[in-house]
């Protein structure tokens, strides 16, 4: 590897609209095959790897919830989702002879192991892939904060932040042309100027306990190895002085 790693433990939040390329719904077995062969990369680097995947890409709570739907009924639906997005991504790890382990907050015996914190850290000690699945198992909780916590809970040293732009922006990029992408922000910026990095109780999470976060382009082959090892000019950084980003 032409980098030394800058991390040795990190939690991914991939949202179910990753999974989704350009479709409108549902996984794109070609993305997710990708997905996988960058996690397998990055686990032979010495890298300890856990996920948390959201299930936008099939059906999201609070969406469901402004139609009408009993919001607690809509969440529970939503984590059954991330349910299937796992297990789909489990499927393509192990395809490619990386060992995986799907751990879900709500029991479910049969497909997931009970998330129980300790195996997770062990999981990882062995270095497998560790997915959580079924956000927190509670309603009007947020895969982002599922994130902070689980993070938090195996002690990751960062959040890697998985989007479709290369970082985080002072508006659309894709609608103003002047906007520009901060290369670090604390997390009062991200709070104070609404940014969208992650939801506010993911953030306030992360700011009380120091976790950094670092947010990038998956849509590019080998961006997770660039985050990995910290590259100059890459993402975005939250929650760090700016002598932490080489």
């Amino acid at each position: 590897m032409s980098a030394p790693l800058r991390y040795r433990r990190i939690l991914l939040k991939l949202s179910g609209e990753a999974l989704m390329a350009d479709g409108k719904y549902g996984i794109h077995p070609p993305t997710l095959q990708r997905i996988a062969g960058e996690m397998k990369d990055v686990i032979a680097a010495g890298v300890q790897l856990a996920v948390v995947i959201g299930g936008g890409n099939i059906f999201r709570g609070v969406a469901a919830s402004t139609d009408g739907m009993d919001r607690a009924s809509a969440d529970y639906m939503g984590m059954l989702a991330t349910v299937i997005n796992a297990l789909a991504l489990q499927d393509a790890l192990e395809k490619q002879g990386t060992y995986t382990r799907v751990l879900s907050a709500i029991k479910m015996e049969q497909i997931a192991e009970p998330y129980i914190r300790r195996r997770a850290v062990r999981h990882l000690e062995k270095d497998r892939v560790v997915i959580f699945a079924a956000g927190t198992g509670n309603p009007f909780f947020t895969t982002d904060t599922a994130a902070s916590l689980r993070a938090m809970e195996i002690g990751a040293e960062v959040i890697f932040k998985a989007t479709r732009v290369d970082g985080v922006y002072s508006a659309d990029p894709n609608k103003d042309p002047k906007a520009r992408r901060y290369r670090t922000l604390t997390y009062m910026d991200v709070l104070n100027q609404n940014l969208h990095v992650m939801d506010s109780t993911a953030i306030s999470l992360c700011m009380d306990n120091k976790l950094p976060i670092v947010v990038f382009d998956l849509t590019h082959q080998g961006n997770i190895m660039k985050a990995v090892t910290g590259t100059a000019e890459f993402g975005t950084l939250v929650g760090a002085p700016k002598t932490a980003w080489a």
